[in-house]
Protein backbone atom coordinates (compact mmCIF):
# COMPACT_ATOMS: atom_id res chain seq x y z
CA UNK A 1 0.00 0.00 0.00
CA UNK A 2 1.74 3.52 -1.14
CA UNK A 3 2.25 6.24 1.85
CA UNK A 4 0.07 9.37 0.68
CA UNK A 5 1.27 11.40 3.36
CA UNK A 6 2.03 15.20 2.50
CA UNK A 7 5.06 16.26 2.65
CA UNK A 8 5.92 19.12 4.92
CA UNK A 9 6.03 22.43 3.17
CA UNK A 10 8.28 25.42 4.34
CA UNK A 11 8.40 28.75 2.50
CA UNK A 12 12.37 30.67 3.32
CA UNK A 13 11.70 34.22 2.33
CA UNK A 14 14.56 36.31 4.01
CA UNK A 15 15.90 39.83 3.03
CA UNK A 16 19.72 40.45 2.84
CA UNK A 17 22.09 40.31 5.77
CA UNK A 18 23.65 43.56 5.45
CA UNK A 19 27.47 43.10 4.85
CA UNK A 20 27.60 39.05 4.84
CA UNK A 21 24.62 37.83 2.31
CA UNK A 22 22.68 38.52 -0.12
CA UNK A 23 18.54 37.59 0.21
CA UNK A 24 19.48 34.70 -2.31
CA UNK A 25 22.36 33.65 -0.27
CA UNK A 26 20.37 33.55 3.09
CA UNK A 27 17.68 31.47 1.31
CA UNK A 28 20.05 29.04 -0.23
CA UNK A 29 21.98 28.33 3.28
CA UNK A 30 18.78 28.41 5.06
CA UNK A 31 17.24 26.07 2.72
CA UNK A 32 20.60 23.89 3.02
CA UNK A 33 20.64 23.57 6.68
CA UNK A 34 16.94 22.10 6.71
CA UNK A 35 17.63 19.86 4.18
CA UNK A 36 20.83 18.32 6.24
CA UNK A 37 18.40 17.70 9.09
CA UNK A 38 14.99 16.56 7.28
CA UNK A 39 14.94 14.52 3.98
CA UNK A 40 11.00 14.53 4.27
CA UNK A 41 10.13 18.20 2.92
CA UNK A 42 9.78 20.74 0.27
CA UNK A 43 11.53 23.65 0.60
CA UNK A 44 10.03 26.72 -1.31
CA UNK A 45 13.11 29.40 -1.66
CA UNK A 46 11.97 32.65 -2.13
CA UNK A 47 14.12 35.60 -1.57
CA UNK A 48 12.92 39.06 -0.50
CA UNK A 49 13.59 42.55 -0.02
CA UNK A 50 12.01 45.93 1.29
CA UNK A 51 11.93 47.89 -1.47
CA UNK A 52 14.79 48.89 -1.39
CA UNK A 53 19.00 47.66 -1.87
CA UNK A 54 17.65 43.82 -3.37
CA UNK A 55 14.15 44.20 -4.92
CA UNK A 56 15.61 43.37 -8.55
CA UNK A 57 17.07 40.52 -7.16
CA UNK A 58 14.26 38.80 -5.60
CA UNK A 59 12.31 39.90 -9.15
CA UNK A 60 15.01 37.69 -10.65
CA UNK A 61 14.44 34.69 -8.83
CA UNK A 62 11.64 34.60 -8.77
CA UNK A 63 11.38 34.18 -12.56
CA UNK A 64 11.58 37.26 -13.84
CA UNK A 65 13.72 37.99 -16.75
CA UNK A 66 16.85 40.44 -16.26
CA UNK A 67 17.54 43.09 -18.97
CA UNK A 68 20.33 45.70 -18.69
CA UNK A 69 20.26 49.39 -19.64
CA UNK A 70 23.65 51.93 -20.08
CA UNK A 71 22.83 54.85 -17.83
CA UNK A 72 24.38 57.89 -16.05
CA UNK A 73 25.19 57.02 -12.47
CA UNK A 74 24.65 60.38 -9.81
CA UNK A 75 27.32 61.83 -11.26
CA UNK A 76 27.15 61.28 -14.84
CA UNK A 77 29.02 58.86 -15.11
CA UNK A 78 28.05 55.58 -17.44
CA UNK A 79 27.11 52.58 -15.84
CA UNK A 80 25.05 49.74 -16.41
CA UNK A 81 22.15 48.84 -14.66
CA UNK A 82 19.96 45.69 -13.98
CA UNK A 83 16.42 45.56 -13.99
CA UNK A 84 13.77 42.85 -14.02
CA UNK A 85 10.96 42.05 -16.59
CA UNK A 86 7.70 40.00 -16.66
CA UNK A 87 5.35 40.52 -19.38
CA UNK A 88 4.31 44.28 -19.03
CA UNK A 89 5.33 44.71 -15.64
CA UNK A 90 9.39 45.99 -14.70
CA UNK A 91 11.05 45.95 -11.33
CA UNK A 92 13.53 48.67 -11.05
CA UNK A 93 15.59 50.48 -8.47
CA UNK A 94 16.53 53.89 -8.41
CA UNK A 95 19.83 52.73 -6.47
CA UNK A 96 21.20 50.56 -9.58
CA UNK A 97 21.42 53.82 -11.66
CA UNK A 98 21.40 57.05 -8.78
CA UNK A 99 22.67 55.37 -5.57
CA UNK A 100 25.02 55.93 -3.02
CA UNK A 101 26.88 52.44 -3.78
CA UNK A 102 26.99 54.27 -7.27
CA UNK A 103 29.15 56.99 -6.65
CA UNK A 104 32.78 57.19 -8.03
CA UNK A 105 35.24 56.34 -5.19
CA UNK A 106 32.35 56.84 -2.91
CA UNK A 107 32.97 60.45 -3.15
CA UNK A 108 29.48 62.05 -1.50
CA UNK A 109 28.17 64.75 -3.93
CA UNK A 110 25.31 65.89 -2.18
CA UNK A 111 25.05 69.52 -4.27
CA UNK A 112 25.25 67.55 -7.17
CA UNK A 113 24.10 64.31 -7.37
CA UNK A 114 21.36 63.34 -9.82
CA UNK A 115 18.49 60.87 -10.33
CA UNK A 116 19.16 61.52 -14.24
CA UNK A 117 20.05 57.55 -14.82
CA UNK A 118 16.71 56.24 -12.86
CA UNK A 119 14.98 58.22 -15.46
CA UNK A 120 16.99 56.41 -18.50
CA UNK A 121 16.33 53.29 -16.56
CA UNK A 122 12.66 53.65 -16.67
CA UNK A 123 13.07 54.80 -20.46
CA UNK A 124 14.61 51.55 -21.22
CA UNK A 125 11.64 49.56 -19.33
CA UNK A 126 9.55 51.34 -22.09
CA UNK A 127 11.56 50.77 -24.48
CA UNK A 128 11.10 47.18 -23.48
CA UNK A 129 7.38 46.86 -23.86
CA UNK A 130 6.86 47.61 -19.92
CA UNK A 131 3.40 49.74 -18.75
CA UNK A 132 3.86 48.83 -14.90
CA UNK A 133 6.85 49.79 -13.65
CA UNK A 134 7.45 49.25 -9.74
CA UNK A 135 10.21 51.39 -8.81
CA UNK A 136 12.23 50.83 -5.50
CA UNK A 137 13.30 53.80 -4.09
CA UNK A 138 15.94 53.19 -1.51
CA UNK A 139 19.59 54.46 -1.10
CA UNK A 140 19.57 57.20 -3.41
CA UNK A 141 22.63 59.48 -3.52
CA UNK A 142 20.89 62.64 -4.80
CA UNK A 143 18.93 65.77 -3.22
CA UNK A 144 17.31 66.43 -7.11
CA UNK A 145 13.49 65.99 -5.86
CA UNK A 146 13.54 63.50 -8.82
CA UNK A 147 14.42 66.79 -11.53
CA UNK A 148 17.04 64.76 -13.46
CA UNK A 149 14.73 61.47 -13.79
CA UNK A 150 12.22 63.47 -15.16
CA UNK A 151 14.39 65.60 -17.45
CA UNK A 152 15.75 61.70 -19.41
CA UNK A 153 11.99 61.51 -19.38
CA UNK A 154 12.06 64.21 -22.12
CA UNK A 155 10.64 67.60 -19.41
CA UNK A 156 12.81 70.17 -19.54
CA UNK A 157 13.92 72.67 -16.42
CA UNK A 158 14.93 75.90 -17.74
CA UNK A 159 16.78 78.61 -16.27
CA UNK A 160 15.91 82.29 -16.82
CA UNK A 161 18.20 82.48 -19.74
CA UNK A 162 16.40 79.43 -21.48
CA UNK A 163 19.33 76.44 -20.88
CA UNK A 164 18.59 73.65 -19.00
CA UNK A 165 19.51 73.90 -15.11
CA UNK A 166 22.76 71.96 -14.79
CA UNK A 167 22.57 68.48 -12.47
CA UNK A 168 21.80 68.26 -8.60
CA UNK A 169 19.50 69.57 -6.24
CA UNK A 170 21.56 72.72 -5.30
CA UNK A 171 20.78 74.08 -9.40
CA UNK A 172 17.25 74.15 -8.99
CA UNK A 173 17.49 77.23 -7.40
CA UNK A 174 18.32 78.31 -10.86
CA UNK A 175 14.90 77.34 -11.84
CA UNK A 176 12.87 79.45 -13.32
CA UNK A 177 10.49 77.26 -15.65
CA UNK A 178 9.33 73.75 -16.45
CA UNK A 179 8.29 72.47 -19.84
CA UNK A 180 6.61 68.99 -20.43
CA UNK A 181 5.82 69.12 -24.14
CA UNK A 182 8.53 66.45 -24.61
CA UNK A 183 7.61 64.14 -21.87
CA UNK A 184 7.49 60.52 -23.39
CA UNK A 185 4.03 60.21 -24.26
CA UNK A 186 4.04 56.58 -23.27
CA UNK A 187 3.68 57.76 -19.51
CA UNK A 188 0.49 58.77 -20.13
CA UNK A 189 -0.87 55.25 -20.56
CA UNK A 190 1.94 53.53 -17.85
CA UNK A 191 1.67 52.88 -14.30
CA UNK A 192 4.40 54.02 -11.41
CA UNK A 193 4.58 52.62 -8.34
CA UNK A 194 7.11 53.24 -5.83
CA UNK A 195 7.96 50.86 -3.53
CA UNK A 196 8.37 53.18 -0.40
CA UNK A 197 7.55 53.35 3.11
CA UNK A 198 9.09 56.86 3.60
CA UNK A 199 6.05 59.64 4.13
CA UNK A 200 8.53 62.74 4.87
CA UNK A 201 7.00 65.65 3.07
CA UNK A 202 9.58 67.36 0.28
CA UNK A 203 10.94 70.72 2.24
CA UNK A 204 10.38 71.34 5.92
CA UNK A 205 12.04 69.89 9.30
CA UNK A 206 11.07 66.95 8.08
CA UNK A 207 11.73 66.86 4.77
CA UNK A 208 14.04 65.71 2.08
CA UNK A 209 16.58 67.20 2.80
CA UNK A 210 16.66 68.06 6.54
CA UNK A 211 15.92 63.98 7.34
CA UNK A 212 17.98 62.37 4.46
CA UNK A 213 20.73 64.66 3.27
CA UNK A 214 23.40 64.40 6.29
CA UNK A 215 23.42 60.67 4.75
CA UNK A 216 24.77 61.78 1.66
CA UNK A 217 27.36 64.13 2.89
CA UNK A 218 25.24 67.42 3.20
CA UNK A 219 26.47 69.77 5.76
CA UNK A 220 24.09 71.85 7.82
CA UNK A 221 24.56 74.59 5.42
CA UNK A 222 24.09 72.29 2.37
CA UNK A 223 20.58 71.20 4.28
CA UNK A 224 19.52 74.39 4.28
CA UNK A 225 20.31 75.28 0.93
CA UNK A 226 18.78 72.36 -0.54
CA UNK A 227 15.73 73.12 1.28
CA UNK A 228 15.28 76.41 -0.16
CA UNK A 229 15.89 74.90 -3.74
CA UNK A 230 13.33 72.12 -2.79
CA UNK A 231 10.78 74.70 -1.97
CA UNK A 232 11.45 76.45 -5.01
CA UNK A 233 11.35 73.64 -7.17
CA UNK A 234 7.65 73.53 -5.84
CA UNK A 235 6.94 76.33 -6.28
CA UNK A 236 7.61 76.54 -10.00
CA UNK A 237 5.78 73.44 -10.56
CA UNK A 238 3.07 74.55 -8.98
CA UNK A 239 2.79 77.84 -10.95
CA UNK A 240 3.55 76.15 -14.01
CA UNK A 241 1.25 72.85 -14.25
CA UNK A 242 -1.02 72.98 -11.13
CA UNK A 243 0.73 70.59 -9.19
CA UNK A 244 1.04 71.15 -5.52
CA UNK A 245 4.28 68.39 -4.19
CA UNK A 246 5.83 70.20 -1.22
CA UNK A 247 3.68 68.66 1.53
CA UNK A 248 2.01 65.28 0.19
CA UNK A 249 3.17 62.33 2.19
CA UNK A 250 6.00 60.41 0.43
CA UNK A 251 7.07 63.31 -1.73
CA UNK A 252 10.59 63.41 0.38
CA UNK A 253 11.47 59.73 -0.64
CA UNK A 254 14.84 59.40 -2.02
CA UNK A 255 15.80 62.66 -2.11
CA UNK A 256 12.22 64.38 -3.17
CA UNK A 257 11.93 61.41 -6.32
CA UNK A 258 8.90 61.08 -4.79
CA UNK A 259 7.80 64.35 -5.19
CA UNK A 260 8.88 64.14 -9.00
CA UNK A 261 7.47 60.67 -10.08
CA UNK A 262 4.15 61.61 -8.40
CA UNK A 263 4.12 65.02 -10.23
CA UNK A 264 5.49 64.07 -13.25
CA UNK A 265 4.79 60.38 -13.60
CA UNK A 266 1.40 60.14 -11.78
CA UNK A 267 3.25 57.27 -8.95
CA UNK A 268 1.83 56.53 -6.48
CA UNK A 269 3.52 55.23 -3.25
CA UNK A 270 3.21 51.61 -1.81
CA UNK A 271 4.49 49.86 1.27
CA UNK A 272 7.78 47.93 0.00
CA UNK A 273 7.69 44.71 1.05
CA UNK A 274 3.93 44.31 0.41
CA UNK A 275 5.26 45.34 -3.47
CA UNK A 276 7.83 42.58 -3.30
CA UNK A 277 5.22 40.35 -1.72
CA UNK A 278 3.21 40.72 -4.42
CA UNK A 279 6.10 39.88 -6.94
CA UNK A 280 7.76 37.40 -5.79
CA UNK A 281 3.90 35.36 -5.83
CA UNK A 282 4.19 35.01 -2.07
CA UNK A 283 1.04 34.30 -1.79
CA UNK A 284 0.63 31.26 -4.10
CA UNK A 285 3.97 30.10 -2.08
CA UNK A 286 1.86 30.08 1.17
CA UNK A 287 -0.64 27.91 -0.10
CA UNK A 288 -0.29 24.42 1.72
CA UNK A 289 2.91 25.32 3.66
CA UNK A 290 3.29 24.74 7.25
CA UNK A 291 6.08 27.07 8.04
CA UNK A 292 8.26 29.86 6.92
CA UNK A 293 11.05 31.56 7.63
CA UNK A 294 12.02 34.50 7.41
CA UNK A 295 15.47 36.84 8.33
CA UNK A 296 17.35 39.66 7.96
CA UNK A 297 20.91 40.73 9.57
CA UNK A 298 19.34 42.83 12.47
CA UNK A 299 16.17 42.18 13.82
CA UNK A 300 15.20 45.29 15.96
CA UNK A 301 12.93 47.81 16.91
CA UNK A 302 13.08 49.45 13.36
CA UNK A 303 12.07 46.19 11.83
CA UNK A 304 9.23 46.29 13.22
CA UNK A 305 8.06 49.24 12.03
CA UNK A 306 7.63 47.15 8.50
CA UNK A 307 10.48 45.48 7.14
CA UNK A 308 10.64 42.49 5.34
CA UNK A 309 10.49 39.81 8.02
CA UNK A 310 7.68 41.63 9.81
CA UNK A 311 5.68 42.01 6.55
CA UNK A 312 6.45 38.58 5.52
CA UNK A 313 5.40 37.41 8.85
CA UNK A 314 2.15 39.41 8.53
CA UNK A 315 1.45 37.72 5.51
CA UNK A 316 1.90 34.55 6.60
CA UNK A 317 -0.51 34.82 9.90
CA UNK A 318 -2.78 36.22 7.58
CA UNK A 319 -3.23 32.67 6.20
CA UNK A 320 -2.52 30.86 9.67
CA UNK A 321 0.83 29.95 8.78
CA UNK A 322 3.60 29.73 11.62
CA UNK A 323 6.91 32.31 10.82
CA UNK A 324 10.64 31.69 12.64
CA UNK A 325 12.61 34.04 11.58
CA UNK A 326 16.35 33.42 11.83
CA UNK A 327 18.60 36.29 11.47
CA UNK A 328 22.21 37.72 12.45
CA UNK A 329 21.32 39.88 15.53
CA UNK A 330 18.41 40.22 17.55
CA UNK A 331 17.20 43.00 19.48
CA UNK A 332 13.62 42.23 20.52
CA UNK A 333 11.88 40.35 22.79
CA UNK A 334 9.34 37.64 22.82
CA UNK A 335 6.35 39.33 23.15
CA UNK A 336 7.39 42.20 20.12
CA UNK A 337 7.94 39.20 18.33
CA UNK A 338 4.79 37.76 18.68
CA UNK A 339 2.89 41.09 18.51
CA UNK A 340 3.62 41.01 14.94
CA UNK A 341 3.65 37.38 13.98
CA UNK A 342 6.68 36.02 14.43
CA UNK A 343 6.33 33.16 16.65
CA UNK A 344 10.21 32.69 17.36
CA UNK A 345 13.73 33.96 16.50
CA UNK A 346 17.35 32.61 16.34
CA UNK A 347 20.41 34.78 15.85
CA UNK A 348 24.07 34.23 14.65
CA UNK A 349 25.20 35.66 17.28
CA UNK A 350 23.94 33.15 19.88
CA UNK A 351 26.40 30.74 18.05
CA UNK A 352 28.98 33.17 17.34
CA UNK A 353 29.00 36.00 19.70
CA UNK A 354 32.34 37.46 17.49
CA UNK A 355 30.86 40.11 15.14
CA UNK A 356 33.95 39.28 12.56
CA UNK A 357 33.48 36.15 12.75
CA UNK A 358 29.44 35.78 12.34
CA UNK A 359 30.10 37.93 9.23
CA UNK A 360 32.85 36.11 7.99
CA UNK A 361 30.70 32.22 8.19
CA UNK A 362 27.71 34.04 8.11
CA UNK A 363 26.38 31.13 5.16
CA UNK A 364 27.15 28.00 7.26
CA UNK A 365 26.10 29.55 10.92
CA UNK A 366 22.80 30.54 9.05
CA UNK A 367 22.41 26.78 7.78
CA UNK A 368 23.40 25.70 11.44
CA UNK A 369 20.47 27.61 12.54
CA UNK A 370 18.30 25.55 9.84
CA UNK A 371 19.27 22.50 10.61
CA UNK A 372 18.33 23.03 14.60
CA UNK A 373 14.99 24.46 13.28
CA UNK A 374 14.05 21.55 11.25
CA UNK A 375 15.29 19.10 13.59
CA UNK A 376 13.03 20.09 16.40
CA UNK A 377 10.23 21.77 14.16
Amino acid sequence: MSDTRRRPKIVVAPDKFKGSLTAVEAARAIADGLRRSRTDIDVVQLPVADGGDGTVAAALAAGYEPRTASVQGPTGELRLATFAVRGEQAVLELAEASGLARLPHGTLAPLTASTYGTGQLLLAALDAGCRHLILGVGGSASTDGGAGMVQALGARFLSASGQEVDPGGAALLDLDRVDTTLLDPRLASTTVILASDVDNPLVGAQGAAAVYGPQKGATSDDVALLDRALSHYADVVHRDLGLDMSHRAGAGAAGGTGAGAMAFLGAISSSGIALVLEVVGFADALEGADLVITGEGSLDAQSLSGKAPVGVARAAASSGVPVIALVGRLEVGPEELRAVGITSARAILEVEPDDVLAQRDAAELLARLAEEVGASW
